[in-house]
């Protein structure tokens, strides 16, 4: 199939709602082509796949190819992430996932990038529950991939604070010394990363300053 697009192709996983829509309409903004997933079909995804299956990142790719023709995957932002429920199934989508993309991206360019995106409480306390578990585990995923993969993909990770939780909630964890980040500021530092050529193994909090307290 003819490509249709010069713009970079961008897959932004979790891409329909929160913290993941704001994000692929920012890359939008900046001209990127960007492929939504959602493990629903009511979302209003370009890509409908449950990443948490064991063979659900292979189905985004082979999905992707039949999307996408000739233009191939640029990046990939893996936002996609549970926040509850047990163990399995939230290592199965916040690290198996992420972790098997970067494998498969690994296999189709030679100068790709990723971004993960964390949880900046994982950058100051014993992670305790399972949401924290997967994020830890992505963080190491995150380090360790991006030497494995030196010269092929650049691996980076943003880690927000308390982007989405409403502005009257104390949190527990600490100040924000500069104030309490917008999901508009998460986006911009993806888009930093992405663009930014020389920068891999990298993880960027952006929690005003909350990890440092």
């Amino acid at each position: 199939m003819k490509s249709n697009s010069s713009k970079r192709v961008v897959l932004v996983t979790g891409g329909t709602t929160r913290l993941g829509a704001v994000i692929a309409d920012y890359l939008e903004l900046l001209s990127w082509r960007v492929i939504r997933t959602s493990h629903r079909a009511d979302a209003g995804a370009d890509i409908v796949v449950d990443l948490s299956r064991p063979d659900g990142p292979e189905m985004l790719f082979k999905a992707a190819k039949d999307l996408l023709g000739d233009d191939k995957i640029d990046a990939i932002v893996n936002n996609a992430a549970l926040f509850a429920l047990d163990d399995t199934d939230v290592m199965a989508l916040n690290y198996y996932a992420p972790k098997r993309l970067i494998e498969l991206m690994s296999e189709r360019t030679r100068d790709g990038v990723v971004v993960n995106i964390l949880d900046s409480r994982i950058l100051y306390h014993e992670a305790l529950t399972p949401y924290e578990r997967s994020k830890k585990a992505l963080k190491e995923c995150t380090l360790e991939y991006a030497r494995r993969y030196l010269g092929v993909l650049r691996i980076n990770a943003v880690a927000p604070g308390p982007v989405l939780v409403p502005t009257t909630v104390h949190e527990a964890a600490g100040r924000t010394p500069f104030g309490r980040p917008e999901p508009k500021d998460v986006a911009q530092a993806v888009a930093f990363l992405l663009d930014a050529s020389t920068t891999t193994g990298c993880i960027i909090p952006v929690d005003g300053g909350q990890s440092l307290v």
